[in-house]
């Protein structure tokens, strides 16, 4: 098995993110379009909130996970959104442990008091892995996406940035 490094994201990592996430955009309900990836990769990388890292083996990016803003208003400011994915052929070999574990050290010294997430269901190997991150249910939006002809419910989960 190749050694994984994960490392902040560069824009030359870009075209590799967006292969990943077309992925799972064209054959899968888990996650729904993204447009204007170069404003979503400035959102993921604009500061100490707001963080982007690749995982890479031999050269060759094979997850991504970061964090965006949660809602433009103010009063969100400091509520963090997580997202992390790993190519199709790449789950379950830890590597989205390894990118969740430098994210959230990353973000100790951050003005951050939550993390949310949200999760396309079913997905249990994304909320299983939440959950290991101290990540806990709030709540279902009940048919709150559409896709592939059907509506599809999104679990949210959070947990403060600093768990107990």
């Amino acid at each position: 098995m190749p050694r994984t490094i994960v490392r902040p994201a560069t824009r030359h990592d870009l075209p590799r993110i967006v292969a990943i996430n077309n992925h799972y955009v064209i054959n899968t309900p888990i996650t729904f379009t993204v447009e204007g990836f170069i404003e979503w990769f400035k959102e993921h990388t604009s500061g100490p909130r707001y963080k982007l890292f690749v995982a890479e083996e031999a050269g060759h990016v094979v997850g991504y996970a970061g964090t965006a803003r949660f809602r433009a208003k103010a009063a969100y400011e400091t509520t963090a959104e997580v997202t992390v994915y790993c190519a199709h052929d790449a789950g379950g070999r830890g590597i989205g442990t390894m990118l969740y574990r430098a994210l959230f050290d990353s973000l100790a010294g951050a003005d951050l008091n939550r993390l949310v997430a949200g999760i396309t269901l079913p997905n249990d190997a994304s909320v299983a892995l939440h959950q290991r991150f101290g990540f806990k249910a709030v709540g279902i939006f009940s048919e709150n996406g559409r896709k592939f002809g059907r509506y599809w419910d999104v679990l949210w989960m959070e947990r403060p940035l600093k768990l107990p």
